[in-house]
């Protein structure tokens, strides 16, 4: 297993995600190599420094940084040694099995879609966001990466978005939900009910519509958007999640009878607040590349990375594109006839 991280995106900087790889390599025996994509000179001077010394570490120079300020379809042709693209190119020469990255989201898809390729069949590759429920996990495809969609494309991230369930979580069938603003069949607009009319002529587990009381009370296990509405959804899970730790410890903390409660119950709350963690996730998976891209938040750090890595490792583990490119052609030859737009 050998894979490469891109180390200059993210808000914190490269040594917090170097960090992370120091911790990922601890528990990680199945990784060969691990290829570090930045400046060659800083890189070594922060290895150096927090004793980050794996002999599996390799560092891939790269002079550029692509930032999130910057728009994603000009900086790909025009920063050519930035580290996204330099890891990127690792995983298209075969040096590497995944690449790994926090930076610019935009310039991840572009770079990955145009070096790599979609795989056989896919229209559009999409982001699969792995979500908390009362009873495990669901996942959110697409969370942002297609801002606009079709139902043939829709189809297409219910049936990524099985394979990856299957796969990653377990579920032997898994409950496929489009989201939508009801789940009354005579709720939805054009785009949600045409994806729905489409899904049920395959062998998928189609729930119809599902809505947002559905997703964290383990009524699907695949919810089915466009980017637009997934990035919503994924957003304002992240800041609710922030917002109910934050009135928590206000509140716990107002007086010393709270303070004592708090103390009671702290291993519950220990427990709750482990549940809701997205670092524990790791990072969105781009479902329908020829090959492995994951993007991880730009605010998240050490554990976020950790775990992405041992993800990542997951997925090359269990061939899931192989998986992909048949089911794509099973499901969509039932439903549509699709050719690569």
């Amino acid at each position: 297993m050998r894979l490469a991280v891109d180390v200059m995106g993210g808000d914190h900087g490269p040594e917090e995600l170097l960090q992370g790889v120091k911790l990922a390599l601890a528990v990680e025996p199945a990784i060969a190599e691990l290829y570090l994509s930045g400046p060659q000179g800083d890189l070594e001077a922060i290895c150096s420094r927090i004793g980050l010394t794996d002999p599996r570490i390799r560092i891939h120079h790269a002079s550029e940084v692509l930032s999130m300020e910057d728009d994603p379809g000009l900086a790909v042709r025009r920063k050519k040694d930035s580290s996204l693209l330099r890891a990127i190119e690792l995983v298209r020469e075969g040096a590497a099995d995944a690449i790994i990255s926090s930076g610019n989201t935009g310039g991840l898809l572009a770079g990955a879609t145009i070096r790599l390729g979609r795989l056989k069949g896919v229209r559009r590759p999409a982001l699969a966001c792995i979500l908390p429920t009362l009873k495990g996990a669901w996942v959110l495809v697409d969370g942002g990466a297609n801002p606009e969609g079709t139902p043939e494309m829709l189809l297409q991230f219910a049936i990524m978005g099985s394979a990856y369930s299957r796969a990653m979580l377990g579920v032997q069938s898994p409950r496929v939900g489009v989201l939508s603003n009801g789940s009354e069949d005579s709720k939805g607009n054009e785009l949600t009910r045409a994806t729905v009319e489409l899904i049920r002529k395959t062998d998928l587990n189609c729930q119809g519509f599902c809505e947002g009381y559905d997703l964290f009370l383990d009524g699907v296990d695949v919810a089915v958007c466009d980017g637009f509405v997934g990035n919503i959804v994924l957003k304002s899970a992240e800041s609710l999640g922030k917002a109910v730790r934050a009135m928590l410890k206000e509140e716990l903390t107002s007086n010393w009878i709270r303070m004592l409660g708090a103390k009671l119950a702290e291993g519950g709350l220990r427990r709750i607040a482990a549940r809701m963690n997205p670092e524990i996730y790791g990072g969105a998976l781009l479902l329908g590349l020829d090959g492995c891209a994951v993007k991880i938040h730009g605010s998240g750090k050490r554990d976020t990375l950790r775990h992405a890595i041992s993800q990542t490792r997951r997925f090359v583990e269990l061939q899931l594109n192989e998986a992909i490119v048949r089911d794509i052609a099973r499901f969509s030859d039932k439903a549509v006839a699709t050719t690569p737009s």
